[in-house]
């Protein structure tokens, strides 16, 4: 666990980059099992080599959960996840692809909903083994104010 940052510790333009997490076939299938998601895309090996893309791709669903695992090392007490806004699948990712997240924070602001925290938005990047952005989002933090009115 990390230490206790408050909504004012946050620093604009601070940034960290999480380890790597490598997408397997294993990966693709218990997704599709847990969401239902069977589209040839991602499971049809011979349909995919008929297609531009020449192979299976992973669900932007897992690409999302993973990255959001892979960021989920650094705990702070006086944090919780308030949700994801502009979700975008930039590239794809495929079976053997390698990623990492970068988290920069990109902005804080007012909570509309309480006057003890603030929002700290983190822009969350996955790259691939290229270095190439497959996914970005924003994580919305609710942080906890080290002074309140």
């Amino acid at each position: 666990m990390s230490a206790s940052r408050h909504f004012e510790d946050y620093e604009i333009g601070a940034s960290r980059e999480t380890l790597g997490r490598t997408v397997t076939e294993t990966d693709i299938v218990l997704h599709a099992g847990q969401t239902g998601d069977f589209y040839p895309h991602h499971m049809d090996a011979e349909w995919c080599k008929t297609q531009p893309f020449g192979q299976r791709m992973a669900h932007g669903t897992l690409i999302f959960s993973l990255s959001v695992g892979l960021t989920a090392g650094e705990v702070n007490p006086e944090a919780f996840s308030y949700g994801y806004d502009r979700l975008r699948f930039i590239k794809p990712v495929y079976i053997s692809d390698t990623l990492h997240v970068r988290v920069t924070i990109k902005e804080k602001r007012d909570s509309p909903k309480s006057p003890r925290h603030g929002i700290v938005v983190e822009l969350c990047e996955a790259l691939n083994q290229r270095q190439e952005v497959v996914l970005a989002c924003e994580h919305l933090l609710m942080v906890t104010r080290r002074q309140h009115s």
